[in-house]
């Protein structure tokens, strides 16, 4: 949901409206604190809905004491996910990298003492989490409240940010059901892995192919993030051909990444896996799979930049639909065809899994190719009057 405030705070930087941003901020923090209190429900009957889902009775009351403990860190999500957006789009970026790596040391120091020295097992875990997720808060908090940089757009506490917090949430949840579709979309092939004839290798060797896919996919994220301030910036400042070059240089040296990055894993199919593992027949499994990898990894290097652009512009609702159609319509009834009916195995699933990110890779290129980039800067400029803090006063 954080990714609305992408949208709006980026733009609003890009055409100088400069004081939006910190009630965009505030209203963002608002909404989602709200929506974390049905999530702390959701949390504190985990145990329930465990065993529901047939889970066994030990693992599911070991399970929901893991997740009360992480009750806490819904709140400082809100925060966290709306200051990250809120620093992005002024590309501030150092600065939260240096709180997260003060943050990890505390993570380190803090898990050994309650895990090792203090025998509180998963439940220290837990609080150390939680711990940590606050500590970033609350660092983050303090420099955007005593830092000069932002004495233009941060010009304190306003009543205005409790103004359109419904609207809000309605362009919020558009961003969320964009992401989460996406993020669901690789775990299913997993969960549907322990569906196949011999799920234990299944499950080892996806399990280790989706490690190596999610450690390529943090550069194409660093893209994401950097394409979506890029355009949000130059739309709201009006400038379309800058928007547009923004967007295919991102996405052509993501793309050129993404090539080096599977041909590396190509190289190196019968060994790479032992990094993860000393099983020969699992090793054999990933190296069978190393060429669905390969491509995975090179459809996750333009994806990913295309979403950001999507986010930069605003069109987190119809990215939404779309990856309803390709996902969930296309690329899981194939992978699940191929996968268990013409008994491809997890080959298969993959298969049908690969099929549907292309298919939403085109269908967000041939998009971005078509967009009237000047039209794209008018909706932003309308988007702009329409969230800005006196519309709500009208109403």
């Amino acid at each position: 949901m954080g990714s609305a405030v992408e949208t709006l705070c980026g733009q609003a930087y890009g055409a100088h409206r400069y004081e939006m941003l910190g009630i965009y901020l505030q209203r963002a923090t608002i909404v989602l604190a709200l929506v974390g209190f049905p999530m702390t429900i959701l949390y504190t009957f985990s145990y329930p809905i465990l065993l529901l889902l047939g889970e066994p009775k030990t693992v599911s009351y070991m399970g929901s004491l893991y997740i009360a403990g992480l009750i806490p860190q819904i709140f400082a999500y809100a925060v966290y996910f709306t200051a990250q957006k809120f620093l992005q789009a002024q590309s501030v970026v150092a600065p939260s990298a240096y709180i997260s790596a003060a943050a990890l040391v505390l993570q380190i120091s803090l898990t050994w003492i309650t895990v090792y020295a203090m025998g509180q097992g998963l439940m220290g875990i837990a609080y150390v989490l939680t711990i940590s997720w606050w500590f970033i808060v609350g660092a983050q908090t303090f420099y955007v409240i005593t830092s000069v940089r932002f004495k233009d757009t941060w010009t304190g506490f306003s009543w205005k940010s409790l103004h359109g917090l419904w609207s809000f949430f309605k362009l919020s949840a558009g961003s969320a059901v964009m992401i989460c579709l996406e993020l669901w979309y690789t775990q299913i092939l997993v969960l549907l892995a322990g569906l196949l004839k011999d799920p234990a290798l299944s499950l080892d060797s996806l399990s280790i192919c989706m490690s190596i896919s999610a450690l390529s996919f943090m550069v194409s994220v660093g893209f994401n993030a950097a394409v979506s301030v890029r355009t949000s910036n130059e739309l709201g400042a009006g400038n379309p051909k800058s928007a547009l070059f923004s967007t295919w240089t991102a996405t052509f040296v993501s793309f050129v990444i993404s090539v080096v990055e599977a041909l590396v894993v190509i190289a190196s199919r019968d060994n790479v896996s032992y990094i993860f593992t000393s099983d020969a027949d699992v090793a054999k499994a990933v190296s069978d799979l190393c060429p669905f990898l390969a491509v995975t990894i090179i459809l996750n290097g333009i994806q990913p930049v295309l979403s950001g652009v999507a986010v930069g512009c605003g069109w987190q609702t119809y990215v939404a639909y779309v990856n309803i159609g390709c996902y969930y319509i296309v690329g899981i009834p194939i992978g699940c065809i191929l996968g268990f009916t013409f008994n491809f195995q997890a080959k298969g699933i993959w298969t049908g899994m690969i099929g549907g990110t292309l298919m939403q890779t085109l269908i967000l290129l041939y998009v971005t190719y078509q967009a009237d980039w000047d039209k794209e800067v008018e909706k932003a400029r309308k988007r702009l009057d329409m969230w800005d803090d006196k519309e709500p006063l009208q109403n």
